[in-house]
């Protein structure tokens, strides 16, 4: 009796063997397939892979994702598995996470921290419209059709690449989040702003104006 229950621990320990590579292998080097292609695509557009879409996980692959995981504050393996794959906005069956009328709970915590990050001791409507305008950005077709995308595109928000886009978010944070995601936009489709007294980019200076809310102006 205990040869034949050794045996069958050691059939099910082999399946489980040849199985788990397979599962597994959609996001790691040498895999090939669409949540590859989904993975190639965000970051050739957001600026850290310069290779072939080709849905196949080779060694440029491989560094685009350590680039984006350091670069994010996750664990820098090349190995994109759940938390790589959120920032990044796909599912783990290969497909984008977009937001609806009232989001969902990875889009909101994402855009709450983003809302903290970058106007925390603003008014609330400014913080509203922070939130308002990345959303806009997920609208528009110069810019990543997810919340992840807009916020971890390359350069586009210094609390990323100082770390900051890691903290936990308040409870106001989170409430500007879901009005912003529920419809409310203070900023009339804006998709800048910037603090006038910290702005370093004189590019920011030449987007057209629309409004001023607390220290923030926000432009199309």
């Amino acid at each position: 009796m205990k040869i034949k229950n050794l045996v069958v621990i050691l059939i099910v320990l082999a399946i489980f063997i040849g199985i788990y590579p397979v599962c597994y292998a959609l996001s790691k080097y040498g895999s090939r397939g669409e949540e590859v292609r989904q993975i190639q695509s965000k970051l050739k557009a957001w600026g850290y892979y310069n290779g072939g879409v080709d849905g196949i996980y080779g060694s440029k692959t491989f560094e685009a994702v350590k680039k984006f995981q350091k670069k994010n504050g996750l664990t820098a393996d090349g190995i994109a598995g759940d938390k790589t794959l959120s920032a990044l906005g796909i599912n783990s069956s290969g497909g984008s996470n977009k937001t609806g009328s009232s989001g969902n709970n990875t889009d909101l915590n994402l855009l709450s921290k983003l809302v903290h990050a970058e106007a925390r001791g603003e008014p609330y409507k400014g913080m509203v419209a922070v939130a308002a305008t990345v959303l806009n950005r997920v609208a528009n077709s110069k810019f990543p059709n997810t919340i992840a995308g807009v916020i971890y595109q390359s350069g586009a928000y210094t609390c990323v690449s100082d770390g900051q886009i890691n903290l936990e978010a308040n409870s106001q944070a989170r409430k500007a989040a879901q009005d912003a995601i529920n419809g409310w936009d203070p900023t009339s489709g804006c998709i800048y702003y910037f603090n006038p007294n910290t702005a370093t980019s004189g590019w920011i200076w030449s987007r057209p104006q629309v409004m001023t809310i607390g220290k923030h102006i926000f432009c199309k």
